[in-house]
């Protein structure tokens, strides 16, 4: 893999879970301009077909984490409400985009109340929680009169900024790696698969950041799911950045054990740097795949990721084991 073009590109659309028709527009049009013939469900999820009636399915969320406007504050800042599950500690200081209904943009910050370290003496011991942080607008507002004068409404959605940065040491820092970084791994398939009748359904879901992303759209034929996400990274887990992570449980029970032992027998036999592993606070579009009562065999896989819901970091050696352990398991299919 030579260009990660298309991978920076996502990344720089703002697609928390409810607002992803620009990143559903790319994903589609990408496939579109690869010769391909995407489709989209009723749900606006994005899918691809190689084969009349495939029975693998393979997915990624394009949707991210973010946050959304709940009320006025009277001092001209702005209360909100999460969209997922984003570490508040590491959002704290975080350039954020609001985008209103008029296609408006504003920018600001996500801080703590009392957020001066010269005013708070308690500012560096705060639990922080979405009851004690705003959004300081980057505008000249010191009212909620001032708020609407802007054209700001309750429901408006934030976008937290990203910083991509792709290093020569092959490390990709960004925010929502998470599982954007999945999505690239799509694209690749897709570029290998695209002259092939592999029975095989590429499937990028938006809503599996608030649960339910994963739960139908797929077509009729399929009986495998390939989840593609990212791996865990911590004191809990073996997975490293620079591997493709193979998930045995997360903390919705255990996944298809025979998909499972199948993946880890073709990395062992391939060389594909990978980790088994169980993820203690995770759950995925396979999980929502099986809990909507799909008759599915499920495993999940991907490149480890970093400081997940965080500032987030991954490495182009884990996104291309995950490339071809996937293209090592179709191979074994057909």
């Amino acid at each position: 893999m030579n260009s990660y073009k298309h991978l920076q590109e996502l990344v720089a659309i703002d697609s928390p879970s409810g607002f992803t028709k620009k990143a559903e527009d790319y994903c589609y049009h990408l496939l579109l301009n690869l010769g391909l013939k995407p489709s989209r469900t009723n749900k606006n999820a994005i899918k691809c077909n190689f084969n009349a009636k495939p029975t693998l399915a393979i997915a990624a969320h394009l949707d991210t984490l973010g946050a959304i406007v709940t009320g006025f504050n009277t001092n001209g800042t702005l209360s909100t409400s999460l969209i997922g599950s984003p570490s508040l500690n590491q959002a704290e200081g975080e350039y954020v985009t609001i985008y209103t209904l008029d296609e408006k943009t504003y920018t600001g910050t996500y801080l703590l109340n009392n957020p001066a370290k010269h005013a708070n003496k308690s500012l560096g011991t705060t639990v922080r929680s979405i009851e004690n942080m705003h959004i300081r607008l980057d505008e000249e507002v010191n009212s909620v009169e001032d708020l609407k004068k802007l054209g700001i409404r309750i429901g408006d959605i934030i976008c937290l900024d990203t910083r991509y940065q792709e290093l020569e040491s092959g490390f990709i820092k960004s925010r929502f790696m998470d599982n954007k970084a999945g999505c690239f791994v799509l694209f690749e398939l897709a570029k290998k698969l695209k002259d092939t009748n592999a029975p095989v359904e590429l499937f990028f879901s938006n809503y599996e950041e608030v649960g339910h992303g994963g739960t139908c759209g797929y077509a009729e034929t399929i009986e495998e799911l390939l989840v593609i996400d990212m791996g865990v990274i911590g004191d809990d887990c073996e997975g490293k950045e620079t591997k493709c992570s193979i998930c045995a449980k997360d903390s919705t029970g255990p996944y298809d054990y025979e998909m499972r032992k199948r993946l880890s027998l073709l990395a062992e036999n391939n060389n594909i740097p990978h980790q088994i592993d169980v993820y203690p606070y995770y759950g995925s579009d396979g999980s929502a795949a099986l809990r909507a009562g799909n008759d599915f065999r499920v495993a999940l896989i991907g490149p480890g990721v970093s400081a997940s819901h965080g500032v987030e970091r991954t490495h182009k050696k884990g996104i291309e084991a995950t490339v071809d352990l996937c293209m090592a398991y179709i191979n074994q299919r057909n």
